[in-house]
């Protein structure tokens, strides 16, 4: 009866075969092509005519696909994968290679599943591209900055003090502590702080703590010895900090590092010095580290969540990064900037419509920077016409214009042109008193318009006495 049943599979195997969904392609140990399935012909657009009979080392030399496993499965006596490109439309294939033994432990099949993964591919190919444009647009403003021309990107006082320093601070091997919320632009500045730097034709080496799953940290972070672990490789690995022996490496996020890891980069810091997990060599290393986050450091340590001397060693030149919403005068010049940027990558000529800036810096952009900048390129390529209107805003920020038809006290002002020359930081400063002034009048406490704008009360009074410096709470509309 069992041996009638494995007739019968065996008889209906072809049928069996087809009703999978991925492809699969069936071949003995010489690499002879036995079987492949209907789904492996729809995604390969090749008939199972064409495929049987043939060796897969004779297909490769037609030019049919460019990858195989059979030879390596045979060889290693166990499974493989690979990505094989088929066909003049170079589809993408996943393929995972099963070994069949026989009765003395040799290969006798190899059975190859295909998966179509051309899409996902494309996708990963386009959020390269997005990711090489942030670099490129990160690294042309850290360049302008490291030339000196703070003036054509940063018009807040706050802002070209901050970077007076950090061009001060950079010519030294100082550690150096980023500070600010997300979005900031911390990533700007370490690279700026780098091409200022005597190091600055050695490699930057970016490492964001945050993404790295944590059983990897330490071996990403270092490196690991040959045979540390299973599933290591033969010849061990370097780890970031070997890499970026003789450069900077800038560490991202570094509150998500755990307390064990802290103390590993204590050492770093301290004799410049590590091991590769798995070994017991030191290695000697001078590299020069730029740490940044978005968390109160003195909160984690307060709190145990952060080593004390690790925060310390860290805290050598820090600098903090102020929200996009306390740097009102940055605002226009970022957009334009941006705006540059993406009309040269898309090769279009958009400008902004002149009431979107005074909306912009009515906006408290919670994402800061980097939303401006998400913003602007959305813009560039949605947007049909050349000029970018309020209507063209997305809908938080178009919310804000209507303010002007629903609430009186409270319009979206036309940017003033002065008649005489004046600085473009007054000019903003004015616009700021203007917009704070009736926010007081609206709401009638200076705790409520701080809240609103989502600015310290300390930071409210300072540019309200900027234009009237009697003001005082008692005093306000």
């Amino acid at each position: 009866m069992a041996h009638h049943r494995i007739k019968e599979v065996i008889e209906n195997i072809d049928d069996i075969l087809d009703l999978m969904e991925d492809g699969i392609y069936l071949s003995d140990r010489s690499g002879m092509t036995l079987r492949v399935n209907k789904a492996y012909e729809q995604l390969t657009g090749t008939s199972r005519e064409q495929l049987e009979g043939k060796t897969v080392h004779q297909l490769v030399k037609e030019g049919v696909f460019n990858r195989i496993l059979n030879p390596i499965i045979v060889k290693e006596k166990k499974p493989a994968s690979d990505v094989q490109e088929f066909g003049k439309e170079k589809k993408t294939l996943h393929l995972r290679g099963f070994p069949i033994f026989d009765d003395k432990g040799e290969v006798r099949l190899v059975v190859t599943f295909a998966r179509d993964i051309s899409t996902i591919r494309q996708m990963w190919d386009q959020i390269a591209e997005q990711n090489r444009l942030l670099e490129q647009c990160q690294g042309r403003m850290a360049q302008i900055l490291g030339a000196g021309h703070t003036e054509g990107i940063f018009a807040n006082p706050a802002m070209q003090a901050l970077i007076q320093t950090l061009v001060r601070i950079a010519h030294t091997d100082a550690t150096v502590l980023l500070l600010g919320e997300t979005g900031v632009g911390k990533d700007v500045l370490a690279r700026m702080v780098h091409q200022n730097s005597p190091r600055k034709d050695r490699i930057f080496m970016k490492v964001d703590c945050g993404s790295i799953a944590e059983n990897l940290i330490e071996s990403e972070l270092f490196g690991y010895a040959k045979g540390a672990f299973s599933g290591a490789s033969s010849q061990g690995k370097a780890g970031y900090f070997e890499i970026g022996n003789h450069g900077t490496v800038f560490l991202d996020e570094i509150a998500e590092l755990s307390l064990p890891m802290q103390t590993k980069l204590l050492r770093i810091l301290q004799d410049q010095e590590f091991m590769r997990v798995g070994s017991s060599k030191v290695q000697k290393i001078d590299v020069r580290i730029i740490a940044a986050t978005n968390r109160d450091l003195s909160k984690e340590v307060s709190e145990g969540k952060f080593r004390q001397d690790l925060y310390y060693r860290l805290n050598v030149a820090k600098l903090e990064i102020p929200p996009l919403r306390e740097r009102l005068e940055d605002i226009p010049l970022l957009a334009r900037h941006f705006l540059e940027t993406y009309n040269a990558k898309y090769k279009k000529k958009m400008r902004l419509a002149p009431e979107v800036d005074p909306l912009f810096a009515l906006y408290p952009w919670p994402g800061n920077v980097r939303e401006l900048q998400n913003l602007i390129q959305q813009l560039v390529i949605i947007t049909e016409d050349e000029v970018i209107n309020l209507r063209d805003l997305p809908l938080r920020l178009y919310e804000y214009a209507q303010v002007q038809e629903t609430h009186p006290k409270q319009p979206v002002k036309q940017m003033p042109l002065p008649d005489t020359p004046k600085a473009l930081k007054d000019t903003m400063a004015q616009i700021e008193y203007d917009i704070l002034t009736e926010a007081l009048k609206q709401y009638g406490s200076c705790t409520k318009v701080a809240k609103i704008f989502q600015i310290n009360r300390s930071t409210l009074f300072r540019k309200l006495r900027r234009f009237n410096p009697d003001f005082t709470e008692e005093s306000s509309p």
